[in-house]
């Protein structure tokens, strides 16, 4: 196995890690902004300096500096998607909760159930 093949497998399992854990604190909104600013000035020169993509991606075992930014593309994806999946399923918890809530915050005390119980045609 080629270096480079290792290396993948351990950013796309640490990239699992990362994002199956909490993200309730402000360590973590700081890294993924730290990423994503990363991105966006590797990103910037890639365009600038296209050859240095080609440098980096045969220096690493990568025959073409298309395939590195590919790999790259599969793990930020795989990482989205991750990320979406949780935020989707944070969304959902919490729409279940608040309809809970609204359905006790709405239902009848037991004083009114009766009281309604008694008006229908059963009650005379």
């Amino acid at each position: 196995m080629l270096a480079i093949q290792v290396l993948l497998i351990a950013v796309v399992l640490v990239v699992g890690v990362l994002l199956v854990r909490s993200t309730a604190g402000a360590r973590h909104q700081a890294v993924r902004r730290l990423l994503l600013a990363a991105l966006v000035a590797l990103a910037v020169a890639s365009i600038l300096v296209p050859g240095a993509v080609t440098a980096v991606a045969n220096a690493v075992g990568v025959g073409r500096g298309a395939d590195l930014l590919l790999y790259g593309l599969v793990v930020a994806f795989l990482g989205f998607v991750v990320s979406s999946y949780r935020r989707s399923r944070a969304l959902e918890e919490t729409v279940t909760q608040l309809a809970r809530r609204l359905a006790l915050d709405e239902a009848p005390t037991p004083e009114q159930a009766r009281h309604r119980e008694g008006d229908g045609p059963a009650g005379d």
